[in-house]
């Protein structure tokens, strides 16, 4: 138990990387024993994350579970771990959802072992930057986790997969340009990567003070690096106007590819603002809070308009992502511009908390595309309508998880969302006007959620049914047991939240308090 508890990051870490390792001595024809292999491994990690979270205690100030390995000692590098109340919930998000992104993927019959081995990877790199103190290995993991999903794109997506994996290739890598700098500018100032040290060292030197015998200020460093930093997690989260490569990847990767796009992968960037931006920039960022409320609230409405317009689903649900992160990154505006009053830290609240919620509705909303699209070939909603009877069970489902993602009360969106628009409200009222018009614009967003959400289940399941398939070889089938055993999980935890989200927010409230 010992061993368990002093090594349990490095076991949730690093156990699908070596499970994809056994699994690549497996003969390729084995198709079932890979998938199943890689789901029960992937559920270690789970049942490890249940564990930590039992046993993290979030009245406790700092990072927890630490462990800390020499890497690259001539530079003062070291792979360093631990989480606190947020990379907490991150890590429980991550290792929730990649079993059930596996266990979709097992209608994949084309090089199994190769999906299989890319998808346990691709769970190590996403940890990674969660669990991550130490600046350089951040940036490392941070890479890990674009090249599988690139592959995954690229080798199992649709038609138009070899322009989306580009597309989400030059711009990820392009943003991480900027981390990277940003990142070896702290390092090459402070001689070492350590978060923690480097945060201290950072808001202790004064901003006019000059860089060695240059006539730098800090003052203009720290703005460049915000900038950097900045640009790096904008094309992450995707904010307007760095969203374009979100609907084409989404559209064009394979069904667990795109859970996993939008449940996790797009929280990397929300989780940079939180972990990075904020606190080695605040003053920056408090300055610049307005464009980041701006953008953020461009996201809300244009990808809501932008959703309503679609005759694709999948597409359809790609941008209601835009739409929903940019609620996530007005928290943080609202949280940079007014940090430490209690307002600030209702809005954290609610934007982390709609990281997670985002995860489970948008991780359910492409999975329930994925099903419909393998029985029917075609995602164009002209092509559906009145479904429903054919497809009770799946109807239920796809308007349960709709109401989440359109925020309906009692369920886990109208949480996470109240509470982003109740913290900036509040800033805007007791600090900043500005923030206050912003947070009036982003109601037209919500708004439109609603129009969006009901008009793809109205082309579904609704109006004059669609005889082409209601008989002979097109007849549409229910959704089976192993796609319900997927959406049950995600179904059961958007419920838990809306009816008690109390047992994540204390986690997470006390985790803002502490850090801002």
């Amino acid at each position: 138990m010992e061993f368990l508890n002093t090594h349990l990051l490095s076991l949730i870490l690093f156990f699908p990387a070596l499970a994809a390792l056994v699994i690549f001595f497996f003969p390729s024809e084995e198709n079932k024993l890979i998938r199943w292999t890689a789901f029960f491994a992937s559920l270690i990690p789970f049942g490890l994350s249940i564990y930590l979270w039992l046993g993290f205690n979030p009245d406790l100030a700092g990072y927890q579970f630490e462990v800390k390995y020499i890497w690259y000692e001539a530079i003062n590098s070291s792979l360093h771990f631990g989480v606190d109340g947020l990379s907490l919930t991150m890590v429980v998000l991550t290792t929730f959802l990649t079993p059930l992104a596996i266990l979709a993927s097992f209608s994949v019959s084309d090089r199994v072992k190769a999906y299989m081995m890319l998808f346990l990877f691709l769970e190590t790199g996403m940890l990674g930057v969660f669990m991550s103190i130490d600046l350089l290995v951040f940036f490392v993991f941070w890479e890990i986790g674009l090249v599988p999903m690139y592959f995954l794109i690229n080798q199992w997506g649709s038609a138009n997969r070899n322009y989306a994996s580009l597309k989400f290739m030059i711009y990820t890598m392009g943003g991480s340009l900027g981390l990277l700098l940003g990142i070896q500018l702290l390092g090459v100032l402070f001689q070492t990567f350590d978060l923690a040290s480097i945060v201290e060292k950072w808001n202790s030197i004064s901003p006019d003070a000059t860089f060695g015998g240059t006539a730098i200020t800090y003052s203009t460093i720290k703005i460049v690096a915000f900038w950097a930093f900045v640009l790096a997690f904008a094309i992450k989260v995707p904010v307007w106007p760095f969203h374009t490569w979100l609907p084409d990847a989404h559209t064009e990767a394979p069904t667990a590819g795109s859970m996993i796009l939008a449940g996790v992968l797009l929280k990397l960037g929300a989780y940079g603002f939180l972990r990075l931006v904020l606190p080695l920039y605040p003053e920056q960022a408090n300055f610049y809070a307005s464009s980041l409320a701006f953008l953020a609230v461009a996201a809300i409405v244009f990808g809501a308009f932008a959703s309503y317009g679609q005759t694709d689903f999948k597409r359809l649900v790609a941008y209601s992502s835009v739409n929903h992160m940019g609620f996530v990154l007005l928290g943080i505006a609202a949280a940079a511009r007014a940090a430490g009053t209690i307002d600030a830290t209702i809005a954290l609240n609610g934007a982390v908390l709609q990281m997670f919620n985002h995860g489970l509705s948008a991780a359910g909303m492409f999975f329930l595309v994925g099903v419909i699209y393998e029985r029917t070939h075609t995602r164009d909603l002209s092509k559906f309508g009145g479904l429903f009877p054919l497809v009770p069970v799946y109807g239920g489902i796809l308007i349960f998880t709709s109401m989440a993602s359109l925020g309906l009360p009692g369920l886990n969106g109208f949480i996470s969302e109240f509470l982003v628009v109740r913290g900036a409200y509040g800033v805007g009222v007791n600090s900043d006007s500005v923030m206050l018009v912003y947070t009036a614009i982003a109601m037209i967003g919500l708004l439109f959620t609603g129009a969006y959400i009901l008009k793809g289940i109205k082309s579904v399941l609704h109006g004059p049914m669609n005889e082409h398939w209601a008989h002979g070889e097109h007849k549409l089938t229910e959704i089976n047991t192993r796609e319900i055993f997927v959406m049950v999980p995600l179904m059961a935890l958007i419920l838990i939240i809306g009816v008690y989200p109390a047992w994540i927010l204390d986690v997470i409230n006390k985790a803002m308090v502490m850090l801002f």
